[in-house]
């Protein structure tokens, strides 16, 4: 969203035409509605601004429920946003340390500062981008006085007023339409920047999940998180914003519940099994943790691989932290045996995909998704030195 198109926006005439606006979820729905506001007479900076924002509230349910329909966006704010549910558990860890103040540096369109004012602490949030700013000013402004929204740079906010910092360093090119992402040297502000300030004072910091582990202090609490089977965020925690102890924690959401584990460090592995009746992959919080071993532990089984847990029983059906296959046979794994053995059972077409995590470069498996008649899918591994192809159902 260019200025001229927010400031055409802000105006009663433009938020009334907003709200009429029904939701615009497809490239038809954006040409009829621009066909019908350019015919009512309104201008082009306003017609732009008001199908641009109604489609990108119906983007923002998925993040916002229902709050959507009375807020603000940029799309580059909208995909970098926090979730709800996940601002409103990161502003509580700041209010249960005691903390009344709060810089939410970096702002964005003012997710996470809507889950921190919603707990009664103060916040000023700041953004470096002019409409942005602007933006997280009109999502905030229910709060009133509790928080105070100013466009600025992070590195030139003054700290001294609050208690503590919360960080979403910028990790797109700058603008509201077509972004990308950035390289992490190119954050803003900078992670050195970052970390120094948290060796200063208590902050939160919100990074992508696949940060380099090196790049991580050893004096932070480190959490992955993942949403409905994404992960979603790390987000680094210190001073008395961090647990005692913990130093590597998975919290995974599904919905509105939140089950987490902790640990002091990453944790052991579990040595090799034989393959049971029953497949369970590691939430993808849990493998960013490396926390796998304690994982497999706590479901009183072992590790078939070196980061991956094939268990034999089906106990582990209802634990959040992993998803469960039933191993239907095993196969073999050379790519013309392989063939012949899915031709013979009438599966139907291999599509080959390759799947990274963040683990060893050698301890990364293939899985082979499967289209025809029958719905399964093919994970190719290692059983010690001896690779095999296993034909598993989701559970």
């Amino acid at each position: 969203m260019e200025l001229s198109e927010l400031t055409a926006l802000l105006t009663p005439e433009g938020l009334r035409l907003l709200d009429a606006t029904p939701p615009i979820e497809s490239a038809d729905d954006v040409a009829r509605a621009v066909s019908r506001l350019r015919k009512d007479g309104h201008s082009p900076d306003l017609v732009s601004a008001v199908v641009g924002q109604a489609r990108l509230r119906v983007r923002a349910r998925a993040k916002f429920g229902d709050f959507a329909e009375r807020m603000l966006f940029t799309r580059a704010g909208l995909e970098q946003s926090t979730r709800l549910s996940l601002a409103a558990r990161h502003g509580a860890r700041f209010r249960d340390a005691g903390f009344a103040r709060v810089a939410d540096l970096g702002c964005g369109i003012g997710g996470d500062a809507l889950g921190l004012a919603a707990l009664g602490l103060r916040v000023h949030a700041v953004d470096a981008d002019e409409v942005t700013a602007a933006i997280a000013a009109y999502n905030l402004a229910p709060f009133g006085e509790d928080v105070e929204v100013r466009h600025g740079t992070a590195e030139a906010s003054d700290l001294p007023s609050v208690d503590a910092v919360w960080l979403d360093p910028a990790r797109r090119t700058p603008g509201h339409a077509e972004t990308k992402r950035t390289r992490p040297e190119d954050w803003s502000p900078s992670l050195d920047w970052v970390f120094d300030l948290a060796r200063r004072m208590p902050v939160g910091v919100k990074l992508g999940p696949g940060l380099d582990r090196d790049l991580i202090p050893d004096d932070v609490e480190a959490q992955w998180v993942s949403a409905d089977g994404s992960t979603v965020e790390l987000v680094l925690w210190s001073g008395a914003l961090a647990r005692e102890g913990v130093r590597r924690a998975a919290l995974v959401m599904r919905g509105e519940t939140a089950h987490e584990l902790t640990a002091g460090a990453d944790a052991e592995d579990e040595p090799v099994r034989d393959l049971g009746a029953y497949l369970h992959e590691p939430d993808g919080a849990v493998i960013r943790a490396r926390l796998i071993g304690d994982v497999a532990r706590s479901l009183e089984a072992g590790m078939l691989d070196e980061h991956i847990a094939y268990l034999t029983s089906d106990a582990a059906l209802t634990s959040p932290f992993v998803s469960s296959f039933r191993v239907r046979e095993v196969l073999p794994a050379d790519v013309r045996g392989l063939s012949k053995a899915l031709r013979e059972r009438g599966i139907g077409r291999l599509e080959i995909k390759k799947r990274g995590v963040d683990v060893d470069p050698a301890a990364l498996r293939t899985r082979l998704k499967l289209s025809g008649p029958e719905s399964a899918t093919l994970f190719v591994t290692r059983i010690g030195s001896r690779r095999t192809a296993i034909l598993a159902d989701r559970v």
